[in-house]
């Protein structure tokens, strides 16, 4: 039985995929080609749920009559549910107007204009974002004046560990958009 509310589900079908290089039809909006692996969404899920702990003390607390505690409390759940927000939103996002690297503390955008090359390279890369290294794969993104990139997307991040598959599509993808656009 098909469902049709699952739309990133419906362009990894074999028949979808034949007909269309780029996965989306509106090149104009901001898009992550690939979906959020289980390691990152799972550590998201993780400070949502120690949110939902600090939320409901910062409650205890305010019943109890202590307010400035409670407003530390609920300035603390704040900041975690930002952070599990912005972790969810890390990686690299395309549209037509160029390639944005989200970091977990800053956004950085590149036309595309200034992207001279997208590809893959055997490298050592960090295992979900440790310091441990192993070898791997990085998407490497080159730009046409100065260094490139850091390196946000391989096959041991939050993403993509235990995926081989999922990263080779990604990369697959985001190397299309470069094609389609770099010129």
């Amino acid at each position: 039985m098909p469902l049709p509310f699952l739309t990133a589900d419906r362009d990894l079908d074999p028949p979808a995929a034949d007909h269309a290089a780029l996965p989306h039809d509106e090149p104009d909006h901001w898009r992550r080609p690939y979906r959020p692996g289980p390691w990152r969404v799972g550590t998201a899920a993780v400070f949502l749920l120690l949110a939902s702990f600090v939320l409901l003390s910062a409650m205890i607390i305010a019943l109890a009559g202590s307010l400035p505690g409670a407003a530390v409390c609920v300035l603390v759940g704040a900041l975690t549910i930002a952070f599990a927000l912005r972790l969810l939103r890390v990686g690299l996002w395309v549209s037509s107007q160029g390639l944005r690297q989200v970091n977990l503390l800053r956004t950085a955008t590149e036309p595309w204009s200034a992207v001279a090359s997208v590809r893959t390279r055997q490298q050592p890369v960090r295992w979900l974002g440790l310091p441990r290294t192993v070898q791997g794969q990085a998407l490497v993104v080159e730009r046409t004046q100065g260094d490139p990139l850091r390196t946000l997307i391989t096959d041991h991040n939050g993403d993509f560990l235990s995926r081989p598959e999922a990263f080779e599509q990604a990369a697959d993808v985001l190397e299309a958009w470069a094609a389609e656009y770099r010129r």
